[in-house]
């Protein structure tokens, strides 16, 4: 990465994950949880990259197209329950042991690799820059992401949506290694230009129950020209797996959709479709417990 910044010839971007400014600030001695937003965007230029985003827009990116699927699948008799893609240690997960559900993922890009996506194509052509020359970093709560980086079905034209993916351990030891002082560091705002919107639904991308609740709000705006009432998810009886539903109304179509995290909460359910017993039309999944923010 640094050196890729030291590149005259190189455009280097960065984006960050909605958990990263809720961990960052404990590596620097503050309390757990503190909110960092402002000084992370600092130091992220001082570090030196050029352009300072958050993922939240390309979560909004994936939310758009997840909640497009669904609909689409639900009215032309697709494959279900539709299951989220977004964590890519679930995606392994599935990948090795319930190779047979595959179809029932979502075809949607996470929001790490939708934001490297649109950077090399729509962002490049519209600042002058070629792909070739534009470096995107990820900086993630999760090790399975620097993975999901280097698929091979992650490129296009040979070249990878992400260049180089770190956690938020390791953005502490650049910052530090820079010699910046983080907690003096001002307040500064993400970059605005083109990719700098997001909306609420974007920030709680990294909630267990973020990922269903967005598309859900998105599809039922779609479908009735309202905003939805909140979600509320009860946990599903019988089970100590931690897995939760809920039914949401639309235009008098009942959806019942669920939330899980965690591999043991991912097998009940995936034993369940396995065994045409699921009766669910949508579920959200993730690899950790508790999410990507332990929440």
């Amino acid at each position: 990465i640094m050196a890729a910044i030291a590149d005259p010839e190189k455009h280097v971007v960065v984006q960050t994950a909605p958990a990263v400014r809720a961990g960052l600030g404990e590596m620097f001695d503050l309390p757990i949880g503190t909110p960092v937003e402002g000084k992370m965007a600092a130091a992220l230029r001082r570090i030196g990259f050029e352009r300072v985003f958050d993922t939240d827009f390309a979560a909004d990116v994936t939310i758009m197209e997840e909640a497009n699927e669904l609909l689409q699948r639900v009215t032309t008799g697709g494959v279900l329950p539709m299951i989220t893609s977004c964590s890519p240690g679930w995606i392994k997960f599935c990948e090795h042991y319930y190779p047979d559900q595959l179809e029932h993922l979502s075809s949607c890009k996470s929001p790490q690799q939708m934001f490297g996506a649109v950077m090399k194509s729509y962002f490049a052509q519209k600042i002058g820059v070629k792909p070739e020359d534009m470096v995107v970093v990820s900086v993630m709560p999760c090790v399975a992401k620097k993975f999901e980086s280097k698929r091979e079905q992650q490129k296009v034209d040979g070249l990878a949506d992400v260049d180089a993916v770190i956690t938020t351990r390791e953005l502490a030891r650049m910052i530090r290694r820079s010699g910046i002082l983080f907690n003096r560091l001002p307040d500064e705002d993400w970059d605005q230009d083109i990719m700098g919107d997001y909306s609420g639904a974007g920030v709680i991308f990294g909630v267990t129950g973020g990922v269903m609740e967005a598309a859900l709000r998105t599809v039922y705006f779609k479908l009735t020209g309202k905003e939805s009432e909140p979600i509320e998810f009860t946990a599903v009886r019988g089970h100590d797996a931690g897995i939760r539903e809920a039914s949401i109304d639309i235009n008098g179509t009942v959806v019942n959709v669920a939330i899980a995290s965690g591999m043991k909460s991912a097998k009940v359910l995936l034993d369940d479709i396995r065994a045409g017993k699921s009766k669910y039309q949508f579920i959200e999944i993730m690899g950790c417990p508790g999410g990507c923010i332990n929440d």
